[in-house]
């Protein structure tokens, strides 16, 4: 008989006569002749499901099954997309990611009586890590984990391998693979897809490392007959004593620790919609991780997703200090714990202790426009103050009302207030909007500033303050900096609050040079009354950078000049007033050459470590971003003023400098340089 009469008879045995009938009619002649060669009427009517789902949602459908074949297959994969074809190179990653080898791949066009056509793509697969039979609940899960890989929700990467090695969900290797980038903030010794193979390598223990969180933290285990958090850990220890490998034990025993020390998460919220969050916080208390670097602070909240990962971490119960958009994206914690130990001593005076916090954006794409990106940070930064606030208790007069749906290891802790920061400081209105979303007890008080507070970035309380430092220091070498033109090396722009206020607090500033993470700014021969105008234009502009500098204005042999370009030409006045010799130079060669210029004041309004001590190396600071940039402080060779401790040195750099009779009058406020001011 015609394969279209076992088509029929399928039918009818499926579905009764009338639905099988419109079936027939609808789909009698979709399949080509090359699809009825590969595959049985049986298999088609199966197919039509799926080809009657991407119709209707316009998303892909996916069916696992076991398979043997000459080959060596063991899994057969189908794809069906509606209306495009898929690329192999958009899929091959991420089937390699979920533990899987591709044999073979054979696409089909599929006609229904519709306008579009439907597209089939079936896959020949076998195991990386084979271990037992398919189970019905293996393949949702690798069906679901795919769905969220393709659909952006999770990353793509070897995490996903444990969703077939060790049969674990999609999320629940997310929860692993979120643990795994904490461990790497806290300079953990080993790498991320290290620690992803061993965990691969040790399906068991990786089992029980998540059967150890969910007893810990789900609340919906409680009255259900399941392990106590006790018993699992017990025989998690005695798992990981059976590793033979140290390396592999450590990684292990990291995971156990990160989960002993966690306090609360919101992993098991869900969303309005009533669908699990895309991403997760979790709440630690540092001093019961190993490894964690000194100062440790009291409470931390880490949140983590595709997209962003950010830490908040607060001295205390009542501390408070800003968010800051951070472009560190492979050790901004560490940048936040700097900045936490001046909050500590600039927050003593208003609450007891000081905090920061920081997020990043990941994988941004490249050809973003600056209002797209712009759009992304926003998005980024609303991701981590939900994060922040989903494991935050609420007031309600005097009585605390905890997170929903949140297991709480530690007391009550109500308090969060999150001011602005660097790239953050025309977000509060965003962030007390979120806190209304969720009813926060502080209102428009969670975040400083905004349309019902007073404007940081317009106050310029900060600048103002380090301003002092600069008319004291120019003053006992008999420079009136309000009178008198002096030269100046900057490191930010003009959009940020302590750059941009403070290059407007003279009119004698002559700015020769400044750099930011984008641009290098020269300007040998400034006119110190024009160039202040233009600032103070920058300024006003929103979301300036030195690209918007007039180039009219700049004197000769200067320029704007992007950090991403292979060479810079170095003009005759560059070289005449940088002392420079070469006649090109990189980017962050140039930017070495301004940090060791002989101009009269460096002022550091932007982020990062550009000066160490003589006698550490580039390990010993911990600022990955900007070791290329980096010189000793032996070669300083001007006064250094920043935001209050913020100058831009490590301690021991400090100290060095101070000898020599350099140290900032803000290091005396903050007194962290131990240094002896005695004869100061």
């Amino acid at each position: 008989k015609p394969w279209e009469d076992y088509f029929q008879e399928a039918l009818l045995v499926r579905y009764k006569d009338q639905q099988a009938a419109e079936y027939y009619n609808w789909y009698a002649s979709c399949f080509s002749p090359s699809y009825m060669e590969s595959y049985g009427a049986q298999t088609a009517v199966d197919d039509v499901e799926h080809i009657e789902r991407v119709i209707n949602t316009n998303d892909l459908s996916l069916k696992l099954a076991t398979c043997h074949s000459d080959a060596g297959a063991e899994l057969s994969f189908k794809i069906f997309s509606h209306k495009q074809q898929l690329f192999l190179s958009d899929v091959d990653p991420i089937l390699e990611n979920l533990g899987l080898n591709i044999i073979s791949e054979k696409t089909f066009r599929l006609q229904p009586n519709t306008r579009e056509p439907v597209w089939l793509h079936d896959f020949s697969l076998y195991r990386k890590f084979a271990a037992g039979e398919i189970s019905d609940g293996m393949r949702a899960n690798f069906e679901e984990a795919f769905h969220a890989v393709w659909n952006k929700r999770i990353n793509d990467d070897t995490f996903n391998t444990l969703v077939i090695s060790a049969d674990l969900s999609w999320r629940d290797a997310a929860l692993l693979r979120a643990y795994a980038a904490y461990l790497k903030q806290i300079q953990f010794g080993y790498g991320i897809r290290f620690i992803a193979e061993t965990l691969s390598r040790h399906r068991q223990i990786c089992r029980l490392l998540v059967e150890y969180f969910h007893a810990m933290f789900d609340p919906g285990r409680t009255g259900k007959k399941t392990m106590a958090p006790g018993n699992v850990r017990a025989d998690l220890l005695l798992a990981i004593d059976a590793v033979v490998n140290l390396s592999e034990d450590s990684v292990l025993r990291g995971y156990l620790n990160l989960i002993d020390g966690t306090l609360r998460t919101n992993y098991f919220q869900k969303d309005a919609a009533g669908l699990s969050k895309d991403y997760f916080s979790f709440k630690f208390n540092p001093e019961q991780i190993d490894g964690v670097p000194l100062p440790k602070p009291k409470f931390e909240i880490f949140v983590f997703s595709r997209q962003t990962e950010g830490v908040h971490l607060r001295g205390g119960k009542v501390a408070r200090g800003g968010l800051r958009w951070s472009d560190r994206t492979e050790d901004y914690r560490t940048e936040v714990l700097g900045l936490v130990k001046a909050q500590q001593v600039k927050n003593s005076v208003i609450v007891p202790v000081g905090a920061k916090g920081g997020f990043v954006i990941k994988g941004a794409p490249a050809e973003l426009s600056r209002d797209q990106f712009m759009a992304l940070g926003v998005s980024c930064y609303q991701t981590f103050v939900r994060g922040l606030l989903d494991i935050t208790d609420n007031l309600r007069g005097q009585e605390v009302i905890p997170p929903r749906d949140v297991i709480r290891r530690d007391g009550d802790d109500p308090y969060l207030v999150v001011a602005a920061d660097k790239g953050t400081a025309t977000f509060s209105d965003i962030a007390n909007k979120i806190s209304a979303e969720y009813d926060f007890w502080l209102g428009d008080g969670f975040a400083s500033g905004g349309s019902n507070g007073y404007d940081h970035k317009q106050m310029g309380i900060t600048a103002k303050g380090a301003w002092i430092s600069v008319q004291r220091h120019f003053r006992e070498l008999d420079i009136n900096v309000q009178k008198q033109d002096f030269t100046v090396v900057g490191i930010g722009d003009m959009s940020g609050d302590v750059f941009g206020n403070g290059m407007l607090l003279s009119p004698h500033i002559c700015l020769v040079a400044a750099f930011n993470h984008m641009h290098i700014f020269i300007d040998p021969s400034p006119d110190a009354a024009a160039s202040l105008i233009e600032r103070e234009r920058l300024f006003r502009l929103p979301r300036s950078s030195w690209a918007d500098y007039a180039s009219k204005l700049i004197s000769k042999g200067g320029g704007i000049f992007e950090r991403s370009a292979k060479t810079i030409k170095i003009s005759p006045q560059m070289r005449q007033l940088f002392g420079i010799m070469a006649e090109s130079l990189t980017p962050n060669e140039l930017i070495q050459h301004l940090l060791r210029s002989e101009v009269d004041l460096l002022w550091n309004g932007g982020i990062g470590t550009y000066v160490k001590a003589a006698s550490e190396s580039h390990l010993d600071v911990g600022d990955k971003t900007n070791d290329a940039l980096r010189i000793n402080a032996n070669e300083l060779r001007c006064k250094v003023i920043g935001e209050g401790g913020n100058l831009g040195m490590t301690q021991a750099a400090r100290i060095e400098y101070g000898k020599r009779g350099g140290i900032s009058l803000t290091d005396f406020i903050d007194n962290s340089a131990g240094v002896d001011c005695s004869d100061h």
